[in-house]
């Protein structure tokens, strides 16, 4: 039979650039990329996003690793702000502070400034606590206010000692005396002079010492009514002490306050902070002439302390700048490779001392949410969704339109822990720009019924686009570009087209191209690596090919030694003679970033029974859900295809043998298939072929996934096993647009040492296995006796009729057979 039909012609097997196409020897002079390779969909959706000025519609730009992702969202990120002509629409940057709350010391009150007014207005507080302190220290050691003090002390003095003198001589005259101590006023008796002893007092009679009791309690009186004049003179004396400060410091205190309320009078948050410092220096004046007179920052005191008495300290004149936009003359894009909850939201720091942690409002931090308002703000999902509390919190925010800073901690964002302050919430208006693989945008979908409501649009980045002459260009230039800004050497026209033919490759397509670009910047940095070593002013494609060789041989270990086992017989493949119900399968293996295909013998027994196909690596529970579905198309292709006429009365039993670990997948239920005829028809079939591809109930012959691998894994055993000759692989004829082969494989075949087959259906694949016909039904729907269908079905209508046999000699009954 002439199996060249079905032989891959050499040009099949890989898709070649023509480096003529490019305009150099070097390939250097090409005009810089100025747009996103293949990506036009994504981008035209991030700009719809990015012009979108509405609530919601933040954007998740979603892709594989090294699609460009956060290339493409800086790239159009900037364009957007110098596209912004007016600065204040729809985003307006903002200075904003935290100052003390007079009414409430736990909750600091923010304000909001214009950018650069935030460092002016605490220097403007700074200035006024410095100019009250010295100016009222001034004021309190001027000759006027210390003279008048003296004065209204001299004067109550003076009214004092005349009390002091009139309640003497009233007791000196009932022969009393007055003594002044540490515990009051004291009345003592007197006896010629001296004071009455206590002995003295006990040998009188009881009629003396009673008029001496009578007339030690009129004294007494007389001296409590002194008393309360000298307690009401000391009242006046610091009542009018008490005016003068009073005076003196609103004199100092007025001009200041209303220089900044009126510097300040559209701002109504400042002038209600204003009017509560006021107060506070009015009543307060302690604090601010200590310092004066004595350095703060050498004062034995912590913020912690100042929190927790708010009184006893220049805590109020303190102004926290949350955010300083000073500097900033346009939207500002945030990148946050780290959001954990504090750098994202903003926290709230704390002192410890013994048996608290004590804070207060200039221990607030700002978080990127609140930096970036305003502008854009740029996050990787994972991090995320790995942080704790992170995106409940991201959610809130979105929604409500505002940001506190909180408490880091995990009890007090599960509200598990009481929070020491709650600061005023800041308004923010961000455009929120999430990245992450399709996969985990898949999840948020179907998981979060809250992600539609804040990020209505995806943008989605394509790890392909098609394989033109623009796209080649585009790669082209993409090369230029990199070396030019990485400083590597430039490419030869053989050079570029090396790297787009892996580029096609790695997306195992002869029309398509990758847009994988960080992965091909890589090759392009080691390719120009190699070509240094060689001391090579370019690079060629020699270089490419070597470095892609090296990336191999590093991550090859594994491949290598399961290869070997495979050598020396400890993992037996046959590579060579025919054999009846046996086949060379084909899987993909991973192992790091290196995929290498490996073969799989595969087995199988058939015998006169009703259980059908008896798929072991199920019964052992080894199989997974594709390759077990993969497994029971086969019964529908085999009742189809013979079992019109008669019922299917088989057993048979299919097995991977050595394998010792999950299987899935449904590539290797064509090599089932064809072993299955092969034991049923008892024909042998080649095991120098190894064959790949998924079969449906038709028996058309489906595409699988990793065929470059598979060829390539197979070549490379039969080579190092000296096989090569006659051996080949059989793959779908639909997965050969995927061929994007290795040189030497396509070498090998060119020259007749190792074959390529396409089938598109099962009787394609088993003509080219067995070198028998297939056989096609007659019009009585039989098949060609000397055809592998024809011996098939003779196979199985002698175990339809022998297990009807068996039923009836056994027990008078043909059990539905």
């Amino acid at each position: 039979m002439d199996f060249s039909k079905y032989r891959l012609a050499r040009e099949e097997l890989r898709w070649t650039c023509d480096p003529e196409q490019f305009d150099t020897a070097a390939a250097n002079n090409n005009e810089p990329l100025s747009t996103f390779i293949g990506q036009d969909r994504a981008v035209r959706a991030l700009e719809f996003g990015l012009a979108v000025e509405r609530p919601g519609y933040n954007i998740f730009v979603s892709g594989k690793a090294g699609t460009g992702k956060s290339t493409v969202i800086r790239s159009h990120l900037e364009a957007a702000i110098k596209q912004d002509t007016n600065h204040a629409k729809g985003h307006h940057v903002y200075d904003w502070c935290y100052v003390f709350n007079f009414e409430d010391h736990d909750s600091p009150r923010v304000i909001r400034l214009e950018p650069g007014m935030g460092k002016q207005f605490v220097r403007d507080i700074a200035e006024l606590q410095s100019n009250l302190s010295h100016a009222i220290s001034t004021a309190f050691d001027d000759d006027a206010y210390k003279n008048e003090v003296r004065r209204i002390n001299d004067e109550a003095s003076q009214s004092r000692n005349v009390q002091i003198a009139e309640a003497e001589r009233a007791a000196l005259a009932k022969n009393f005396s007055v003594q002044v101590g540490s515990m009051g006023i004291a009345v003592v008796p007197l006896k010629d002079g001296k004071p009455l002893e206590r002995n003295e007092f006990v040998a009188m009679s009881k009629q003396q010492q009673e008029e001496i009791d009578t007339a030690q309690r009129e004294v007494a009186e007389r001296i409590e009514t002194v008393v309360g004049r000298l307690r009401t003179l000391e009242e006046n004396r610091l009542e009018a002490i008490h005016g003068i400060d009073g005076k003196v410091v609103e004199n100092v205190v007025k001009p200041p306050f209303a220089v900044l309320e009126n510097k300040y009078r559209d701002v109504d948050t400042i002038q209600q902070f204003l009017a509560g410092l006021r107060e506070f220096s009015l009543t307060e004046v302690q604090i601010l002439q200590a310092a004066e007179t004595q350095d703060e920052q050498a004062r034995p005191t912590i913020p912690g302390d100042q929190a927790a008495m708010p009184q006893a300290g220049l805590l109020p004149f303190r102004v926290n700048l949350f955010v300083d936009n000073s500097a900033i003359d346009r939207k500002q894009i945030i990148v946050e490779d780290n959001p954990t909850f504090p750098h994202l939201f903003g926290n709230i720091e704390r002192t410890p001392v013994p048996g608290a942690a004590l804070t207060n409002h200039m221990m607030l931090k700002a978080g990127s949410l609140v930096r970036a308002s305003g502008g854009f703000l740029v996050l990787e999902a994972r991090d995320v969704l790995t942080h704790p509390a992170v995106w409940p919190a991201l959610k809130r925010v979105l929604k409500g339109g505002e940001v506190r800073p909180e408490d880091p901690s995990d009890l007090a964002i599960l509200g598990l822990f009481p929070q020491g302050l709650r600061p005023d919430a800041i308004p923010i208006d961000v455009k929120v720009v999430m990245t992450g693989e399709p996969e985990v945008y898949s999840l948020l979908v179907a998981h979060d019924p809250e992600f539609w409501e804040i990020f209505k649009i995806r943008a989605d980045l394509d790890h392909q686009t098609a394989n033109t002459a623009s796209r080649i260009l585009e790669y082209s230039r993409f090369i230029t570009d990199l070396c030019n800004k990485r400083e590597l050497r430039h490419f030869t026209k053989t050079g570029i087209a090396s790297v787009v033919e892996h580029g096609a490759r790695m997306v195992e397509s002869q029309k398509k191209l990758s847009t994988r670009f960080g992965l091909l910047a890589d090759l392009v940095v080691e390719a120009s690596e190699y070509a240094a070593r060689s001391d090579s002013d370019l690079v060629g494609r020699e270089h490419v090919e070597e470095a892609l060789e090296q990336r191999v041989y590093r991550a090859a270990r594994v491949a290598d030694a399961i290869q070997g086992l495979m050598i020396d017989g400890t993992l037996i493949v046959d590579l060579e003679g025919k054999k009846v119900g046996q086949a060379n399968g084909l899987a993909v293996y991973g192992d790091g970033d290196l995929m290498f295909g490996k073969p799989n013998k595969i087995t199988i027994r058939t015998y006169m029974g009703q259980q059908g196909v008896i798929n072991i690596e199920r019964e052992v529970r080894l199989g997974g859900a594709i390759h077990n579905k993969g497994v029971l198309i086969l019964t529908g292709y085999l009742g189809a295809t013979f079992a019109q006429k008669f019922p299917l009365s088989v057993n048979i039993s299919i097995a991977f043998e050595q394998s010792y670990g999950p299987v899935d997948g449904d590539s290797a239920s064509s090599t089932e298939l064809y072993a299955i005829l092969s034991s049923l028809a008892d024909v042998p079939i080649r095991q120098d072929i190894a064959i790949t591809g998924s079969v449906n109930q038709a028996g058309d012959i489906q595409p699988i996934g990793g065929v470059n691998e598979k060829v390539e894994g197979f070549f490379d055993l039969c080579k190092a096993a000296g096989k090569l000759g006659s051996a080949g692989i059989l793959i779908p004829r639909l997965n050969v647009k995927n061929l994007m082969l290795r040189r030497d494989v396509v070498e090998a075949a060119g020259k007749g040492e190792f074959h390529i087959y396409s089938a598109a259906s099962v009787l394609e694949g088993i003509e080219i296995l067995t070198g028998l016909e297939a056989g096609e039904p007659d019009e009585n729907g039989h098949y060609p006796a000397d055809s592998v269908n024809g011996r098939a079905e003779a196979k199985l209508r002698a175990y339809a009729d022998g297990l009807r046999g068996y039923y009836l000699r056994h027990d008078g009954r043909d059990n539905g057979v």
